[in-house]
């Protein structure tokens, strides 16, 4: 095993913002590959984020994003656990990177949660006669339902939409990753998109 070295710990605690001993541990898991040390605190910090989620985020911002035609506009609600947190450069650049990503995405609800039942009705109603027409096997057209319902959440709900500034990352992920790195609990409170015609 390569030996790891206090300029490996320190490369690997700039390029995370993790502890010394977490950038230490990570690196004798990984045989000191700096790639995988990385992935290893990106899944103990999104696990710890998980932990997180449960915890009362009463504190917060609400910021505004006016596209450059003026034509698109955002109010957000990001909240968070205190008010210190509230007021650190992360939490203000995740609350203006997802108040970009509404006036361009247009998601219609939070969380698969927010989804009014009549509505996941109608779109399932929807899609299981779409496969039929189609002349999928009845077998299967669950499963195929099941599949364009995940692709309809990505559609509509905030939180499993991809992010519009790095797409193998959804707004969920976002918000995991400011967590691991914050150490709060983070939810997105309310938003309302405005467009001029609409």
């Amino acid at each position: 095993m390569p030996e790891i070295t206090v300029d490996m710990i320190k490369e690997l605690r700039e390029r995370t913002g993790a502890g010394m001993m977490d950038c230490k541990k990570a690196l004798q898991e990984t045989g000191g590959d700096m790639e995988k040390a990385i992935d290893f605190l990106r899944k103990k910090g999104l696990a710890s984020a998980a932990k997180k989620a449960g915890r009362e985020a009463a504190e917060g911002i609400v910021v505004s994003y006016i596209h450059h035609n003026q034509k698109v506009g955002v109010l957000l609600e990001l909240n968070c656990e205190t008010d210190f947190v509230a007021r650190t450069d992360q939490f203000q650049k995740l609350a203006s990177e997802i108040a970009m990503h509404i006036a361009w995405a247009n998601p219609q609800y939070v969380s698969k949660e927010d989804v009014p039942q009549d509505v996941l009705d109608r779109e399932i109603e929807v899609e299981k006669g779409r496969a039929l027409e189609e002349g999928k096997p009845a077998q299967v057209v669950d499963k195929i339902v099941e599949g364009r319902m995940s692709k309809f959440y990505e559609r509509v709900c905030l939180l499993e939409q991809p992010f519009v500034r790095d797409d193998s990352k959804k707004i969920k992920d976002l918000i995991a990753g400011t967590i691991a790195v914050l150490g709060e609990n983070i939810k997105v409170g309310r938003f309302t998109r405005f467009a001029i015609g609409e």
